[in-house]
């Protein structure tokens, strides 16, 4: 996943900009010979984002996570949900795009990701692990998809990736969050201590073993418009995830931390100095 200082990035963007009269595009910067053991290394990931202000709003006003597909209101916010987390899909495929990362949008409800109260009912993945192999890589996003039993729902990003992980059993995975972490209460409370690593256990359920004397009682808090549970179920499916022996680690967005984790730096211990929560699976 990183780049050589000396490599030089080539946009993928090319599609025409408002206010441009030419698309983006130089072909001639292109340099067909290259490492293919880096580059592979470097791209066998997958990235999935949440809705947030994007999606989160529109679904709560209307109430598609609570179903009823059948009622207007139901589904205009179905289809101004999928408007907004597709737009949001396309600007962050964009952003990657433009430092020459090959990634590729996939929304699951497009690919027939499918629910039934709100858990998932079937997902095939097949043209994930296929764009995996091809050199792509697939950013998926929380989404409004059609359920079984309620006609429809909001499918969390988190749920996704607890999926994905089942299925394709990657070295670790990365949450990457507005805060440096998981604390016991929340964070903009007075005396709120960060998480630096959880065990989880056989039975699912979890203990702090970092720091020791920190008060083993969590409180989550959720946002109104928060549809999918916020950093309740960021802890459940991360839980999940290390029951399977895959590392998680949650940390906060654009810190050296996040860096060094999404680098893989973390697989053989944590430095003292990293900021972060680790959750583990107990060996």
């Amino acid at each position: 996943m990183s780049r050589s200082s000396s490599c030089k990035v080539v946009g993928m963007d090319w599609s025409k900009r408002p206010g441009f009269s030419e698309t983006s595009c130089h072909i001639e910067e292109f340099n067909n010979e290259y490492d293919e053991e880096e580059e592979g290394l470097r791209q066998r990931f997958v990235v999935v984002h949440g809705a947030g202000s994007f999606g989160h709003f529109q679904a709560s006003k209307s109430g598609v996570h609570k179903g009823g597909l059948n009622q207007p209101l139901v589904k205009a916010g179905f289809v101004a949900t999928r408007i907004s987390v597709t737009s949001l899909n396309l600007d962050i495929v964009r952003a990657l795009a433009r430092e020459g990362i090959p990634s590729v949008g996939m929304s699951p409800f497009a690919c027939g990701w499918l629910t039934n109260e709100r858990n998932i009912e079937s997902a095939d993945i097949q043209m994930v692990a296929n764009a995996i192999d091809s050199g792509l890589i697939p950013v998926l996003h929380g989404d409004a998809v059609l359920d079984t039993a309620r006609e429809c729902t909001i499918l969390s990003g988190d749920v996704i990736i607890r999926h994905l992980a089942e299925e394709l059993k990657p070295e670790f995975v990365v949450f990457i969050t507005d805060v440096p972490g998981v604390y016991d209460r929340p964070p903009s409370e007075p005396n709120a201590v960060l998480l630096r690593e959880i065990e989880v256990h056989e039975d699912g359920s979890w203990s702090v073993l970092k720091p020791e004397n920190v008060n083993k009682k969590v409180t989550f808090t959720v946002a109104a418009h928060d549809t999918t549970g916020g950093m309740v179920t960021k802890i459940s499916e991360a839980a999940m995830i290390a029951k399977l022996g895959i590392d998680v680690f949650i940390v906060q967005a654009a810190s050296s931390h996040s860096l060094t984790a999404l680098k893989g730096e973390l697989k053989d211990g944590i430095p003292e100095d990293w900021i972060g929560t680790a959750i583990r699976f107990s060996r």
